[in-house]
C-alpha cells in the first residue's frame, strides 16, 4: 500500500462535513463558556492586577507555594519508587507456579484495588499517629506515601501481568526447552520484554501518583492543591491562586512525562538488534 495506513476507515465527503461542523460547534461552545467564566471572574474582581501581585513576592513563595511543591514531590518521588517495587513483586507473585504464592498475590492485589486512595491514606494516618510509628512531623507524608504505593501498586501489579501475558507463548516453550526454570525464564526473557512493551501504560500510571498527593490534604499533608488554598484565603484570590497551582501541576507532570518518555526511548534503543553491518564487521577479522 502506498499510501499512509490508518487505524480507522478514512471518512468520506460527507463525514469530512459532519466533522468540520462539530469541531466548530464544539470549539463555539467552548469559546462561550470561556467568555462567561471570564466575564463573571472579571465581575468578582478576581482577575485583576492586585489579586495577581502577592506572587511577584518572594515571601509568599517561600512560605507557601515552595513547601508544598517540596511536599508533593517528595510524597510523588518516594510512593513511585515503592509503587514500582511492590508492584513488580505483585505482578510477579500472580504468575508464579505455586498456587499458594498466586493466590495470596491475587487478594492483596484485588483488595488494594477496590479500597480508596483516600481510606487507605486515613487509615495509615490515624494508624501511625495513634502507636507513634513516625515523627509527627512526618505522619501526614507516611500516610499518603502509605496510600498511594498500594494502590498504585496493585494496578502496577496488573500491568505487569499483563504485559507478560501479552508476549508470545513460544518462548516460555523455548526456555523450558533449553532447561531454564521459571524463575530464570520470568527474570531473563519475560520480564525485560513486558516492561519496555509496558512503559507507555507505565509512564501513565506515575502521572497518576503525582496528581494524587493532592488527596493528601485530607490529613493536613502539606501539598501544592492545599497551599494554593491557602494562599487564596489569605489574600482573598482564590482563582489567581488556583490557576497559579494548576500550572505548576502541569510544568511538574509534563516534566515527568518528558522524563519517562526520554527513559523508554533509551531502553528502546538499547533492546534493537545491532545492525546487519555492524553484526558483520564484528565478525570480520583483522587478516580478512
Amino acid at each position: 500500500m502506498s499510501g499512509a495506513t490508518v487505524l480507522f476507515d478514512a471518512p468520506g465527503p460527507r463525514a469530512r462535513v459532519r466533522n468540520h461542523i462539530a469541531t466548530a460547534v464544539t470549539v463555539a461552545v467552548l469559546a462561550l463558556i470561556a467568555w462567561v467564566g471570564y466575564a463573571a471572574l472579571a465581575d468578582k474582581g478576581q482577575l485583576t492586577a492586585e489579586k495577581w501581585q502577592p506572587f511577584l513576592t518572594g515571601n509568599l513563595w517561600r512560605t507557601y507555594v515552595l513547601p508544598g511543591i517540596q511536599g508533593t514531590l517528595t510524597a510523588a518521588a518516594i510512593s513511585i519508587v515503592l509503587a514500582l517495587v511492590l508492584g513488580l513483586v505483585l505482578g510477579v507473585g500472580r504468575l508464579a507456579p505455586n498456587a499458594a504464592v498466586r493466590w495470596v498475590c491475587s487478594v492483596l492485589v484485588e483488595f488494594f484495588r477496590a479500597v480508596p486512595v483516600l481510606i487507605m491514606m486515613i487509615f495509615a494516618y490515624f494508624l501511625y499517629a495513634q502507636y507513634g510509628l513516625f515523627p509527627s512531623q512526618q505522619v501526614a507524608l507516611a500516610g499518603v506515601i502509605t496510600g498511594l504505593t498500594l494502590y498504585n501498586g496493585a494496578v502496577i501489579a496488573e500491568i505487569v501481568r499483563a504485559g507478560v501475558h501479552s508476549l508470545p507463548r513460544g518462548q516460555a516453550e523455548a526456555a523450558a526447552s533449553l532447561g531454564l526454570t521459571w524463575g530464570q525464564t520470568m527474570r531473563s526473557i519475560q520480564l525485560p520484554q513486558a516492561i519496555t512493551a509496558m512503559l507507555p501504560v507505565l509512564i501513565s500510571q506515575l502521572v497518576v501518583v503525582l496528581k494524587d498527593t493532592a488527596i493528601g490534604y485530607q490529613i493536613t499533608f502539606v501539598e501544592m492543591v492545599r497551599q494554593g488554598t491557602v494562599v487564596g484565603s489569605a489574600y482573598g484570590n482564590y482563582i489567581p491562586a488556583l490557576i497559579v497551582i494548576a500550572v505548576l501541576m502541569i510544568a511538574v507532570n509534563f516534566a515527568l512525562s518528558a522524563l519517562a518518555v526520554r527513559v523508554e526511548r533509551r531502553l528502546r534503543q538499547s533492546r534493537r538488534a545491532p545492525e546487519p553491518m555492524a553484526a558483520e564487521q564484528r565478525t570480520e577479522q583483522p587478516g580478512d
